[in-house]
Protein backbone atom coordinates (compact mmCIF):
# COMPACT_ATOMS: atom_id res chain seq x y z
CA UNK A 1 0.00 0.00 0.00
CA UNK A 2 1.46 3.58 -0.50
CA UNK A 3 0.61 7.14 0.56
CA UNK A 4 -1.26 8.08 -2.47
CA UNK A 5 -4.21 5.48 -1.82
CA UNK A 6 -4.41 6.77 2.14
CA UNK A 7 -3.64 10.17 1.77
CA UNK A 8 -6.11 13.14 1.77
CA UNK A 9 -6.30 14.74 -1.20
CA UNK A 10 -6.84 18.42 -1.71
CA UNK A 11 -5.48 19.42 2.23
CA UNK A 12 -6.42 22.18 3.65
CA UNK A 13 -3.95 24.93 3.87
CA UNK A 14 -3.32 28.34 4.95
CA UNK A 15 -1.46 31.31 3.65
CA UNK A 16 2.10 32.22 5.87
CA UNK A 17 1.02 35.75 6.10
CA UNK A 18 -2.45 34.61 7.92
CA UNK A 19 -3.20 35.45 11.74
CA UNK A 20 -3.08 32.78 14.18
CA UNK A 21 -6.80 33.81 15.00
CA UNK A 22 -8.11 32.80 11.59
CA UNK A 23 -5.34 29.95 11.01
CA UNK A 24 -7.42 28.28 14.43
CA UNK A 25 -10.95 29.45 13.06
CA UNK A 26 -9.89 27.30 9.94
CA UNK A 27 -8.84 24.60 11.48
CA UNK A 28 -12.06 24.24 13.80
CA UNK A 29 -14.11 24.62 10.49
CA UNK A 30 -12.42 21.45 8.96
CA UNK A 31 -11.93 20.04 11.43
CA UNK A 32 -8.05 19.32 11.27
CA UNK A 33 -4.98 19.65 13.75
CA UNK A 34 -2.19 20.78 11.25
CA UNK A 35 -2.35 22.95 8.19
CA UNK A 36 0.41 23.10 5.60
CA UNK A 37 1.64 26.86 4.87
CA UNK A 38 1.51 27.83 1.37
CA UNK A 39 3.88 31.17 0.38
CA UNK A 40 2.14 33.80 -2.07
CA UNK A 41 2.57 31.30 -4.98
CA UNK A 42 1.29 28.37 -3.83
CA UNK A 43 5.09 26.60 -2.49
CA UNK A 44 4.99 24.65 0.83
CA UNK A 45 7.01 26.80 3.30
CA UNK A 46 5.80 25.33 6.72
CA UNK A 47 3.23 23.30 8.43
CA UNK A 48 1.41 24.42 11.57
CA UNK A 49 -0.75 22.38 14.21
CA UNK A 50 -3.29 22.87 16.61
CA UNK A 51 -0.75 23.11 19.56
CA UNK A 52 1.74 25.99 17.74
CA UNK A 53 -1.20 28.19 17.98
CA UNK A 54 -2.66 27.50 21.34
CA UNK A 55 0.79 28.38 23.02
CA UNK A 56 1.37 31.03 20.59
CA UNK A 57 -1.94 32.75 22.17
CA UNK A 58 -2.05 34.35 25.82
CA UNK A 59 -2.93 32.50 28.59
CA UNK A 60 -6.12 33.23 30.60
CA UNK A 61 -3.91 34.42 33.20
CA UNK A 62 -2.68 37.49 30.89
CA UNK A 63 -3.11 40.46 32.63
CA UNK A 64 -3.99 41.78 29.12
CA UNK A 65 -7.37 43.23 28.71
CA UNK A 66 -9.33 41.36 25.94
CA UNK A 67 -8.91 43.84 23.62
CA UNK A 68 -5.14 43.92 23.73
CA UNK A 69 -5.20 40.75 23.72
CA UNK A 70 -7.15 40.46 20.36
CA UNK A 71 -5.39 42.92 18.56
CA UNK A 72 -1.92 40.98 19.35
CA UNK A 73 -2.98 38.25 17.85
CA UNK A 74 -4.32 39.75 14.94
CA UNK A 75 -0.69 41.02 14.27
CA UNK A 76 0.67 37.42 15.05
CA UNK A 77 0.90 35.70 11.72
CA UNK A 78 1.25 31.50 11.00
CA UNK A 79 4.95 32.41 9.41
CA UNK A 80 5.57 32.97 13.21
CA UNK A 81 4.94 30.20 14.74
CA UNK A 82 5.10 27.56 12.38
CA UNK A 83 7.62 24.75 11.63
CA UNK A 84 9.95 25.55 8.68
CA UNK A 85 11.83 22.30 8.46
CA UNK A 86 8.78 20.68 6.55
CA UNK A 87 9.55 16.57 6.81
CA UNK A 88 7.23 15.24 3.37
CA UNK A 89 6.76 12.33 1.66
CA UNK A 90 6.57 11.35 -1.75
CA UNK A 91 2.94 10.34 -2.59
CA UNK A 92 4.88 6.64 -4.26
CA UNK A 93 6.23 6.52 -0.64
CA UNK A 94 5.14 2.86 1.05
CA UNK A 95 2.95 3.44 3.47
CA UNK A 96 4.86 1.23 6.14
CA UNK A 97 7.84 4.07 4.94
CA UNK A 98 5.55 7.06 6.01
CA UNK A 99 4.64 5.74 9.42
CA UNK A 100 8.37 4.78 10.29
CA UNK A 101 9.37 8.47 8.98
CA UNK A 102 6.09 9.94 11.35
CA UNK A 103 7.32 7.60 14.66
CA UNK A 104 11.07 8.61 14.50
CA UNK A 105 10.52 12.14 14.37
CA UNK A 106 7.62 12.10 16.37
CA UNK A 107 4.77 13.91 14.08
CA UNK A 108 1.58 13.18 13.42
CA UNK A 109 1.04 14.21 9.45
CA UNK A 110 3.38 14.11 6.84
CA UNK A 111 2.63 16.69 3.60
CA UNK A 112 2.22 14.70 0.60
CA UNK A 113 4.39 15.74 -2.35
CA UNK A 114 4.42 15.50 -6.22
CA UNK A 115 7.41 17.04 -7.80
CA UNK A 116 6.92 19.95 -5.63
CA UNK A 117 3.59 20.46 -5.66
CA UNK A 118 1.74 19.18 -2.49
CA UNK A 119 -0.92 16.71 -3.39
CA UNK A 120 -2.22 15.55 0.22
CA UNK A 121 -1.36 15.08 3.74
CA UNK A 122 -1.38 11.75 5.43
CA UNK A 123 -1.74 11.61 9.10
CA UNK A 124 -1.33 9.19 11.62
CA UNK A 125 -5.47 8.55 11.89
CA UNK A 126 -4.84 7.44 8.15
CA UNK A 127 -2.08 5.04 9.72
CA UNK A 128 -4.71 3.86 12.50
CA UNK A 129 -7.70 3.26 9.83
CA UNK A 130 -4.77 1.06 7.53
CA UNK A 131 -3.93 -0.67 10.50
CA UNK A 132 -7.65 -1.31 11.15
CA UNK A 133 -8.50 -2.48 7.99
CA UNK A 134 -4.94 -5.04 7.86
CA UNK A 135 -6.06 -6.17 11.12
CA UNK A 136 -9.68 -7.42 10.23
CA UNK A 137 -11.09 -4.64 12.85
CA UNK A 138 -14.18 -4.46 10.68
CA UNK A 139 -15.22 -8.02 10.65
CA UNK A 140 -16.57 -10.45 12.63
CA UNK A 141 -14.55 -13.51 12.65
CA UNK A 142 -12.49 -16.02 14.99
CA UNK A 143 -9.64 -13.63 16.22
CA UNK A 144 -6.33 -16.02 16.87
CA UNK A 145 -2.64 -15.43 18.11
CA UNK A 146 0.01 -18.16 17.80
CA UNK A 147 3.66 -18.40 18.40
CA UNK A 148 5.37 -20.11 15.96
CA UNK A 149 9.20 -20.24 14.44
CA UNK A 150 10.92 -18.12 12.22
CA UNK A 151 11.45 -20.56 9.16
CA UNK A 152 10.93 -20.74 6.17
CA UNK A 153 7.57 -22.51 5.27
CA UNK A 154 6.12 -21.58 8.44
CA UNK A 155 3.56 -19.14 7.20
CA UNK A 156 2.40 -21.29 4.53
CA UNK A 157 1.50 -24.41 6.35
CA UNK A 158 -0.62 -22.10 8.51
CA UNK A 159 -2.57 -20.71 5.93
CA UNK A 160 -2.87 -23.98 4.53
CA UNK A 161 -3.90 -25.63 7.49
CA UNK A 162 -6.65 -22.43 7.88
CA UNK A 163 -7.98 -23.42 4.36
CA UNK A 164 -8.11 -27.20 4.90
CA UNK A 165 -10.03 -26.74 7.57
CA UNK A 166 -12.43 -24.38 5.81
CA UNK A 167 -11.43 -21.30 7.02
CA UNK A 168 -10.89 -17.27 5.30
CA UNK A 169 -8.79 -15.45 6.49
CA UNK A 170 -9.87 -11.41 6.57
CA UNK A 171 -7.11 -10.09 8.87
CA UNK A 172 -3.35 -11.06 9.42
CA UNK A 173 -0.33 -9.42 11.79
CA UNK A 174 2.89 -10.20 12.17
CA UNK A 175 5.63 -9.53 14.67
CA UNK A 176 9.30 -10.84 15.87
CA UNK A 177 9.28 -11.85 19.47
CA UNK A 178 12.01 -12.89 22.06
CA UNK A 179 10.82 -16.58 23.54
CA UNK A 180 12.43 -18.72 25.89
CA UNK A 181 14.03 -20.56 23.13
CA UNK A 182 14.97 -17.46 21.16
CA UNK A 183 13.49 -15.29 18.19
CA UNK A 184 9.87 -16.14 17.26
CA UNK A 185 6.98 -14.37 15.60
CA UNK A 186 3.56 -13.96 16.94
CA UNK A 187 1.21 -14.20 14.33
CA UNK A 188 -2.46 -12.79 14.49
CA UNK A 189 -5.32 -13.48 12.07
CA UNK A 190 -9.02 -12.94 12.02
CA UNK A 191 -10.53 -16.14 10.33
CA UNK A 192 -14.55 -16.77 8.93
CA UNK A 193 -16.07 -20.04 7.88
CA UNK A 194 -15.02 -22.10 10.54
CA UNK A 195 -16.17 -22.95 13.99
CA UNK A 196 -13.76 -22.17 17.02
CA UNK A 197 -12.95 -25.87 18.20
CA UNK A 198 -12.38 -26.42 14.11
CA UNK A 199 -9.81 -23.86 13.68
CA UNK A 200 -7.98 -24.26 16.99
CA UNK A 201 -7.81 -28.12 16.33
CA UNK A 202 -6.60 -27.76 12.44
CA UNK A 203 -3.63 -25.23 14.21
CA UNK A 204 -1.99 -27.34 17.00
CA UNK A 205 0.43 -29.36 14.85
CA UNK A 206 1.76 -25.65 12.69
CA UNK A 207 2.17 -23.84 15.46
CA UNK A 208 4.10 -23.49 19.27
CA UNK A 209 1.24 -21.78 20.91
CA UNK A 210 -2.11 -20.89 20.56
CA UNK A 211 -1.58 -17.71 22.59
CA UNK A 212 -5.20 -16.52 22.31
CA UNK A 213 -8.69 -17.36 20.72
CA UNK A 214 -11.56 -15.36 20.88
CA UNK A 215 -14.88 -14.99 19.00
CA UNK A 216 -15.63 -11.60 17.82
CA UNK A 217 -19.33 -10.50 16.62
Amino acid sequence: MLVRELMTRQPVTVASDASVPDALRLMREKQVRRLPVLDRHGALVGIVSDKDLLLASPSPATSLAVWEITELLSKLKVEKVMTRRVITVHEETPLEEAARIMADNKIGGLPVMRDDKLVGIITETDLFKSLLTLLGGRRPGIRVTVSLPTAKGTLAKITNAIFNAGGDIWGLGLGEVQGPNGDQWELMFKVQDVPKDKLVEALRPVVNEILDVREIA
